[in-house]
């Protein structure tokens, strides 16, 4: 049995979760509304107050699909009562982030500033060298978030460039003088 899969996803006060027919789950809550077409071959009931996911058979298919269903589900219930957020930091001389309505713009030691639109569904939120990316669906948070990363990485010489409030850069020690 699947660990993940196995485990009913609770549904919080305010949270309703329907299926449709082909596995077509709508979750509302007090921040929005997802909707999402899940795999046909797991069976997804709601019992009392909860989600449980079920599998037909114990395939290699099945039992990775088992999980991720159940998980998908889980972010889903998560995303519209609490939501998602991801924070960014900008560190470097020079190196600066802006906002203007839904359009962020970044100085980071390029020739021109990069400007970045909002997805639909996701905000970036600047507070000095700090960008907060807020949402409710997980996959397009994080996909934002990577996406303003990769305007400029962390270097590992100095550290300079965006990275996440939570990583750690591997830093290298530079070149030596000659003796």
């Amino acid at each position: 049995m699947s660990r993940i899969g196995r485990l009913p996803v609770a549904i919080p006060e305010g949270v309703t979760v329907t299926v449709a027919e082909g596995n077509k789950v709508t979750v509302k809550g007090p921040k929005g509304t997802l909707e999402r077409v899940l795999p046909t071959e797991v069976a997804i009931k709601v019992e009392d107050g909860h989600v449980v996911v079920t599998r037909p058979n114990d395939l290699k298919k099945m039992k990775s699909l088992h999980g991720l269903t159940r998980t998908l589900i889980s972010n889903m219930v998560t995303g519209v009562h609490t939501g998602f957020t991801k924070v960014l930091e900008v560190n470097g001389v020079g190196y600066r982030c802006s906002k203007s309505g839904k359009k962020l713009t970044l100085n980071l030691g390029y020739s021109h500033p990069v400007e970045m639109e909002d997805p639909e569904g996701v905000e970036a939120v600047v507070e000095g060298n700090k960008i907060t990316v807020k949402g409710i669906d997980k996959e397009k948070v994080g996909q934002y978030a990577a996406e303003i990363r990769d305007k400029r990485r962390p270097e590992p010489y100095k550290g300079k460039g965006i990275k996440y409030e939570t990583e750690v850069i591997r830093r290298k020690v530079g070149k030596t003088g000659k003796k």
